[in-house]
């Protein structure tokens, strides 16, 4: 069974739209996505592009769309869609749960309401080594010391989990995680304090529009951000990708479904590495490929042969 998985925000680099393949359907992609947000969607990977969360956002989703619909003329079609953040609207669309248009309309919305909530001075941080637990109880400590209060955003694996907050108690949380034993504590490249109560505003504000916006049944598995559950309603997914910047993302949870559910070729979208490198960790039996590391030719070969019964 085939699952993708789409990166979120983070696993940008300078120039990722521009080393996605040379593919009939990566081209169509680029000029839709082109024409519904009337502008050049080449131009949102330049360094000084990057610094836009909305760039980023809508780059990420235009690359994690070119790369399903290339795999699906490869006759590579996924019984399972899954995306972290940002990516799991990529993932509904992946499932047939939206349409990519709409999908690219209510990214542009979703990050330009994350950028006026917190246009500077917050951010991500990634912590390796301890658990949620542990990390939930320094969280504790040092907001009772007086300090701004940061929050777990991801749980990505069980010791690798990403902290939101504001950019001085994001650091001070660094250096506390590392006293307590964490492995690595580092500032992620994350301008907004995605996923949690902080965006509670902004995520009322796109529950609103997301009203308007049409939803499907989905076609294929969707797995959710919130719970790391499968959805199944049009409804239920709608609510998902309107709220998951508010609430921690299951991420971990999500791949043990993926698990369960028979998943045995997993193969991450442009630009990430990320995703690929936790199931390899912590799901060394399944062939987890990242599209960015292979030319295209060397990826459908590879995951056909994968999902080859033994």
């Amino acid at each position: 069974m085939l699952a993708l998985l789409f990166p979120g925000q983070g696993a940008q680099s300078d120039g990722f739209l521009h080393r996605l393949p040379q593919h009939r359907a990566v081209t169509e992609t680029l000029e839709e996505a082109s024409q519904v947000l009337d502008t050049n969607v080449l131009t949102l990977d330049t360094p000084n592009a990057l610094r836009s969360t909305i760039a980023v956002q809508v780059g990420l989703t235009v690359a994690g769309v070119a790369i399903t619909r290339a795999l699906a003329d490869e006759q590579l079609t996924p019984e399972i869609s899954a995306g972290l953040s940002v990516g799991a609207y990529t993932a509904a669309v992946s499932c047939g749960a939206i349409r990519f248009g709409d999908a690219l309309r209510m990214v542009r919305k979703r990050a330009e309401l994350m950028e006026a909530a917190y246009p500077s001075g917050y951010g991500l941080a990634a912590v390796s080594g301890l658990t949620e637990h542990q990390l939930e109880t320094l969280a504790a400590l040092q907001a009772n010391a007086g300090n701004q209060r940061v929050y777990v955003g991801n749980v990505n694996a069980p010791r690798q989990i990403v902290m939101a907050g504001a950019n001085g108690a994001l650091d001070r949380f660094i250096e506390r995680a590392l006293a307590a034993g964490a492995r690595k504590a580092i500032r992620l490249a994350v301008s907004v304090p995605s996923h949690c109560e902080l965006l509670a505003h902004a995520t009322d504000e796109l529950i609103a529009y997301a009203q308007e916006v049409p939803f499907h049944t989905p076609q294929s598995t969707y797995i959710g951000n919130r719970g790391g559950r499968p959805l199944y309603t049009a409804d239920a997914i709608r609510d998902d990708l309107a709220t998951n910047m508010r609430y921690t993302v299951r991420w971990f949870d999500a791949l043990t479904v993926m698990q369960e559910m028979g998943a045995r070729v997993l193969i991450e979208a442009p630009p990430g590495q990320v995703l690929t490198d936790i199931v390899r960790e912590n799901f060394p039996d399944t062939a987890a490929l990242a599209a960015s590391s292979f030319s295209f030719d060397r990826l459908v070969a590879t995951a056909r042969r994968r999902l080859e019964p033994d």
